[in-house]
């Protein structure tokens, strides 16, 4: 498995696209992070060559809504978003593309086989969010945490639901001594 983020298409397209190639030809899985709304603007050339080679795509949907508008998906709908990228060409037939898109404290939208389903995040009393930078990452730590296990997309989106949790309870990105993620 490799996980990537968007960042990388600022630096080394070559390089991204190499790793996804030979991800792709190894039977492993490859995951890429949206990262920001301006890779999907000014990146988007490099952005479209990798994305036949990714099997599972993370975003916020301020990143989602701005791939679609890119994409000229003609739709503000994250779960539709969510379901045109899903079925975006595709090298790798023998797994189907998985989208998971976070909206903050709103439901996670990801695509489970032909569905697009919504996963409650975690309640939290308003009150207790600290700082809110590095959720984004923490939830998909939390979920590939779970991914590389072989467990199940339910209990990936838990994990990363529990991360991003953690982290914006804290000032920057910090967990607890002992995490107490079952």
């Amino acid at each position: 498995m490799a996980a990537l983020p968007g960042f990388f298409l600022t630096v080394s397209p070559e390089s991204i696209l190499k790793v996804a190639k030979h991800v792709s030809e190894s039977d492993k899985i490859f995951c890429m992070n949206l990262s920001a709304p301006f890779i999907s603007q000014f990146f988007k050339e490099d952005l479209m060559k990798v994305m036949p080679y990714v099997d599972v795509l993370f975003g916020n949907e301020t990143e989602a809504a701005t791939f679609a508008k890119e994409q000229g998906f003609k739709t503000e709908d994250v779960a539709e978003i969510a379901r045109l990228c899903r079925d975006l060409p595709k090298e790798n037939q023998k797994r189907r593309r998985v989208v998971v898109f976070t909206q903050g404290k709103d439901d996670t939208v990801a695509t489970v086989g032909d569905k697009v389903t919504m996963f409650p995040v975690v309640d939290i009393n308003q009150n207790d969010i600290v700082d809110t930078n590095g959720a984004g990452d923490a939830f998909v730590g939390g979920f590939l945490s779970q991914l590389v296990t072989e467990r199940p997309l339910e209990e990936c989106i838990r994990a990363g639901h529990y991360a991003a949790n953690v982290i914006i309870q804290r000032v920057g990105c910090t967990f607890p001594e002992k995490p107490d993620f079952h």
